[in-house]
């Protein structure tokens, strides 16, 4: 351990072998050290830039963990926290999966990712053994062993993807979180026998809510208050420190927010739509892009969905959206466009369409927002479409 009168130190690790980068930050946390997970496809440059950030100042003296996060825009921050503050949900986890001794944990995400720190700190702290996939996509063979799926979305897809193509598994439940998860995606899942579990969190707020199939439920561990539509939070899993600069995180005395916009409902449901400074201001209406990139996303052949606002000389913002297509499927912006006028008010309505080969995603698996400049540049799915509704813009 650090002398008593020495603050802990980071530990930066990174590398291409993610289960020894997790096992190194166990490691690391049992000498004393505070592991710092980078991704190892950043350049040499930017991991020494980040590292010059953040290494400065002295930490906190219970600081046990720390983790880099951009949240879905910005440059990366270093988010500190203590042990406690993410042991305090464990016995959360435990009763929504069920957790028996003789469990082993799936980690697919990537280290950088807090997600995958705090998904191996469980795992540890419970005395369950845990895996990461061979490559960067799941295949059969992880599936294989582990009896649960600790991940995104996206590799929740993946893992229905495999299961339904006959691959045998032993993944009994999977505990899910990082961005939404599909309503029709989580119904093919529990059909194929997978118990599925979502939660919502921040790096900042570690775990706030949970949902094992009545709705999303703050747990017991935390208290939630909804002020002028935005979520702010108090537990004893809100960080300790936040090294480096931007970001939304703000505290209130023992209340901490990131800027949620959310709504608490009589029976203790909790609904997020998007960060607060995310909304598009368009002819007098104001927009929220989750509630347009949920609607786009329960549409067949959509996988996911970037909702924007583009500078409008006349509107202020034009809606515009960036498609991106389930493998193998083409879509067609005039069908979208048609979509769009039975499912969506007029406000809300994209004006312009760009269906994409990819949107870029963060560690955790959420669509990173890009400003309407960098996503009018992302590479076009085939076959490539691109149109502007026209009269609906002349509104």
């Amino acid at each position: 351990m650090s002398p008593a009168d020495e603050s802990p130190t980071l530990r930066p690790l990174r590398g291409p072998d993610h289960r020894r980068v997790l096992s190194d930050a166990l490691a690391a946390r049992a000498a004393g050290e505070v592991p710092l997970i980078g991704d190892e496809r950043w350049s040499q440059e930017h991991w020494q830039t980040l590292l010059r950030s953040v290494l400065g100042p002295p930490l906190p003296e219970d600081a046990a963990w720390a983790s880099f996060t951009s949240g879905s825009t910005g440059r990366p921050r270093a988010i500190v926290r203590s042990a406690r503050s993410w042991e305090v949900s464990f016995p959360t986890v435990d009763v929504s999966l069920g957790i028996q001794d003789d469990d082993a944990v799936l980690i697919p995400v990537h280290p950088v990712s807090s997600m995958a720190t705090y998904a191996v700190a469980h795992a540890h702290h419970r005395g369950l053994p845990w895996s990461t996939p061979v490559g960067a996509r799941l295949r059969a063979a992880d599936l294989d062993g582990p009896t649960i799926l600790h991940g995104t979305p996206v590799h929740l897809q993946e893992t229905v993807e495999l299961l339904e193509s006959g691959a045998p598994t032993t993944l009994r439940a999977a505990f899910t979180g990082g961005a939404r998860l599909d309503v029709g995606l989580a119904a093919r899942a529990r059909s194929l026998g997978l118990q599925v579990v979502t939660y919502v969190g921040a790096a900042e707020l570690s775990l706030v809510a949970v949902d094992t199939g009545d709705g999303l439920r703050p747990i017991p561990e935390v208290e939630v208050e909804v002020r002028a539509d935005t979520l702010w939070v108090r537990s004893e899993q809100t960080a300790l420190a936040v090294l480096g600069e931007g970001g939304s995180f703000r505290r209130d005395g023992s209340w901490a927010t990131v800027g949620d916009r959310a709504a608490l409902s009589s029976e203790g449901v909790l609904s997020l739509q998007g960060r607060a400074d995310d909304a598009i201001l368009t002819g007098g209406a104001t927009v929220v892009p989750a509630d347009v990139e949920a609607w786009l996303e329960s549409l067949p052949g959509v996988r996911a969905a970037l909702v924007l606002g583009e500078p409008h000389p006349r509107l202020g913002q034009l809606v515009t959206a960036c498609v991106e297509p389930t493998q193998d499927t083409a879509l067609d912006a005039r069908v979208l466009t048609a979509a769009a006028r039975t499912g969506l008010s007029p406000a809300q309505r994209p004006r312009k369409w760009r269906l994409v080969a990819e949107l870029p995603r963060t560690a955790s698996g959420k669509v990173r927002r890009l400003g309407s400049e960098v996503a009018f540049t992302l590479p076009l799915a085939a076959p490539a479409a691109v149109t502007e509704a026209a009269t609906e813009a002349a509104r």
